[in-house]
């Protein structure tokens, strides 16, 4: 599939390694801050005390972002889990067919999982709530990262749901998926 908008899912790709290299980052600062703290005391100092306080839920924070902002690009390069065993072997135009009912199925859970991440994000502000741990981090912060990847992933099934349905409509005995779960 061709999809219009795919450097917008690229966008949230990059963003979702972003979080994840930060993540790596922050976890190898801790421990190499262990390690000087380690040193100091072999040579018979005092701790230094280099710690990142709340990195156990700023690493949680950025998973989050990273797993919600990778959801489209993930899509758009078939590499969802997809079970094909059973749609695999229908006739292609009964497949297209099942294919567009799949879609529609998961665009409409994932425009339901989004408008409820809206209402919960649009709480956190209007409250001004914030994260419980050792670091107060305002809970719209994760949220929106939430927010903004399943808005690219509905917008990514929306296309896959749209090329899928005129291959359905156009030349439904032509419709194939391959391996990846691309058409």
């Amino acid at each position: 599939m061709t999809y219009r908008l795919r450097p917008l899912y690229h966008l949230g790709g990059y963003l979702a390694a972003a979080c994840l290299s930060l993540i790596c980052l922050l976890i190898t600062a801790q421990i190499l801050g262990r390690i000087v703290d380690q040193v100091a005391t072999w040579v018979g100092g005092n701790r230094i005390g280099l710690a990142i306080p709340g990195l156990a839920e700023i690493s949680g924070f950025l998973l989050v972002g990273a797993s919600f902002l990778g959801l489209a690009y993930t899509f758009v390069h078939g590499g969802h889990i997809r079970v094909t065993l059973l749609i695999g072997r229908l006739p292609p135009a009964l497949r297209a067919w099942v294919e567009v009912f799949c879609l529609v199925v998961a665009l409409a859970l994932c425009l339901y999982l989004a408008w409820n991440l809206y209402w919960l994000l649009a709480d956190s502000i209007a409250f001004n709530e914030s994260s419980y741990g050792l670091v107060s981090i305002p809970l719209w912060i994760p949220q929106s990262a939430m927010l903004a990847g399943v808005v690219l992933f509905c917008l990514a099934l929306a296309e896959g749901l749209w090329q899928t349905l005129v291959a359905a409509i156009r030349d439904p005995h032509a419709f194939t998926i391959d391996d990846s779960g691309h058409e």
